[in-house]
């Protein structure tokens, strides 16, 4: 495979853990308007945290509500529930969703997120409901939360409708999905992403397509990502791991596949490889390992170097070198829409071969749809790995 550009991320820097719970401010003159907000951090860990935010309408019913509050120490948020929330720089802005708009007297709605945050990780103090400032008093918030170093269970993500621009992507619990677009300059289409909602381990997503030029050349892969992939985004992925530490990597993976017509394309998993435990932007891969389900009118970078039987199924081993790193690709000799495999078998494999050293370090874990031309969609009913 081609090497891909990389994408702008988000990282979350890892700075020392302060845990806080803090109430927004006092009580509205007016009895028709009035707000009181109270924010409270539920749980952090390096680089991340969870926010419970409630708010209390002490003035006339509204049948909608937005907030906004501003960050003082560069926190940004990256996924939340019970509302839909933006940011722009410092300024934060919550909406609700269609089913808590409206809040009576004395009434009240509740939303969280998950955010990142370097250095510190300030309460926000100033709440505006609707544009109009929360002065209204609220009862004090739960005790502070004890410092935890991972993150607690991952709640309900709600489904994101379909995504369609370029720098589009989805958080959603450990994994992120990037509307990957890295190999279209020059090609005429497009594509989309969408998450159906759910827990955030397993993930259910879908990503459809339509491309046309080189049918040679990959134009995209969207994939649900778990670690590393030019920089580090989400916590508490139990990447990276040594080779040498044999640690199991369980995947299962359930999808459909519908093309419109003739299509050059691929289903793989795509694992990364780097000789340090913790690689940041600038630091190449030098391997690439991918695991080929699905096939239709395409070929891994490379030769073929043979067969194996790995996992009860026989697959065509390939060895390229593109760019800056090795590929090695396991491409199945009969199409699936279904697999449950355990990726150290395949870099057993690898290492057996004096294709790459037990010292290295696995970073990364993606899945997803190579796309060389056609239109289709892909669509995940269930995806998850677990690092043992």
């Amino acid at each position: 495979m081609v090497k891909r550009t990389r994408l702008a991320l988000l990282a979350a820097a890892v700075a020392s853990t302060v845990v806080t719970a803090a109430v927004g401010v006092a009580v509205a003159h007016a009895a028709t308007v009035g707000c009181a907000v109270r924010y409270t951090v539920s749980a952090q860990w390096q680089g991340g945290f969870n926010a419970d935010v409630t708010i209390t309408n002490l003035g006339d019913p509204v049948s909608s509500w937005r907030l906004t509050w501003a960050y003082d120490a560069g926190q940004r948020v990256t996924q939340a529930w019970n509302a839909t929330v933006t940011q722009d720089l410092a300024q934060v802005t919550a909406a609700n969703v269609s089913y808590n708009g409206a809040i009576g007297l004395n009434g009240t709605a509740s939303f969280g997120f998950t955010g990142s945050w370097s250095g510190s990780n300030p309460v926000p103090t100033a709440f505006a409901l609707n544009g109009v400032t929360c002065t209204g008093s609220s009862n004090p918030g739960p005790t502070p939360t004890p410092t935890r170093t991972t993150p607690p269970p991952v709640p309900d993500y709600p489904p994101t409708g379909r995504l369609c621009d370029s720098d589009d992507l989805i958080d959603i619990g450990k994994y992120w999905i990037p509307n990957n677009q890295w190999g279209a300059t020059g090609a005429t289409g497009s594509q989309c992403i969408w998450s159906n909602g759910g827990p955030g381990d397993p993930i259910y997503w879908g990503t459809s397509y339509t491309w046309s030029g080189d049918p040679s050349s990959v134009k995209s892969y969207a994939a649900a990502i778990l670690g590393w992939h030019w920089g580090w985004r989400r916590p508490n992925t139990g990447l990276p791991v040594q080779l040498s530490a044999n640690r199991d990597v369980n995947t299962n993976w359930r999808f459909n596949v519908t093309s419109n017509g003739a299509s050059n394309m691929n289903v793989a998993y795509d694992m990364w490889f780097h000789p340090m435990a913790n690689p940041g932007s600038a630091d190449q891969p030098t391997d690439e390992l991918m695991i080929w389900l699905y096939r239709s009118n395409a070929s891994p970078a490379g030769s073929r170097q043979g067969t194996v039987t790995i996992a009860g199924t026989t697959w065509e081993v390939w060895r390229g070198y593109v760019g800056t790193w090795n590929v090695y690709s396991y491409v199945r000799t009969s199409n699936t829409t279904s697999a449950t495999l355990n990726i150290r078998d395949f870099t057993d494999d690898v290492v057996s071969r004096g294709w790459m050293n037990r010292s290295k370090y696995l970073t990364s874990v993606q899945a997803g749809p190579e796309i060389f031309t056609g239109s289709g969609e892909v669509n995940t009913t269930l995806y998850q790995v677990t690092v043992g």
